[in-house]
């Protein structure tokens, strides 16, 4: 049995220094790297736009250093439109690299903006693995989708003969009571409303603790 899952696409970040000096030389590499840029043909804002805020911002910001009275306000809002636009910039980037799934990470990269690349998880499958204690065993299996149940069952003779486990509501059990070094088979089914019992899976060897 398989279950799908969710493919996410990588998200655009911005990872915006606090200081100013610091900001303004961010913001100039992102223009940089996005002017003449083929995957960007009509950025929102538009580049030049950003470039002038960068600009007044660096000028405020010299304004600020030559203590001149007044000037810190204005530097403030002067980073805060800077900041404003680069978030939109950042939703611009993101939207293009949203249309190419498969170059979505070559995109977001070549605008100098971060890629915070979201962790897939892979689909579970049926598993045996070593209890918290001494003779028990953890099977975990794919979920079997809501309101399924699930049957259990272990050998010790090599398949020849089963012992019937708990039926479970959740795609997990414990097995306790089995004997430390033995090996042992699992195999589990799943039991659905509409579809009723399943087949039962393959079955796992594992020598138990």
């Amino acid at each position: 049995m398989t279950t799908n899952k969710k493919t996410r696409l990588p998200l655009a970040i911005l990872k915006l220094p606090t200081q100013v000096e610091l900001l303004v030389t961010y913001a100039e590499n992102v223009v940089a790297r996005m002017t003449g840029n083929p995957a960007f043909t009509t950025p929102v804002p538009s580049l030049a736009t950003v470039t002038k805020a960068i600009g007044d911002l660096h000028a405020a910001q010299t304004a600020v250093q030559a203590r001149t009275k007044g000037t810190v306000a204005v530097r403030d809002e002067k980073r805060t439109a800077l900041v404003t636009l680069l978030k939109q910039l950042r939703g611009y980037v993101q939207a293009t690299a949203d249309a190419s799934p498969d170059n979505a990470i070559s995109i977001i990269e070549s605008s100098g903006i971060a890629v915070r690349k979201t962790a897939v998880r892979k689909p579970r499958v049926f598993d045996a693995l070593p209890g918290a204690v001494s003779g028990s065993a953890k099977l975990v299996a794919p979920s079997a989708g809501q309101r399924a149940s699930y049957e259990w069952e272990y050998s010790t003779d090599g398949g020849k003969t089963w012992v019937t486990q708990p039926v479970t509501m959740q795609a997990k059990t414990i097995v306790t009571g089995l004997t430390p070094g033995a090996s042992v088979q699992f195999r589990y089914r799943p039991v659905t409303p509409k579809g009723g019992e399943g087949d039962w899976s393959h079955s796992l060897p594992l020598i138990v603790r």
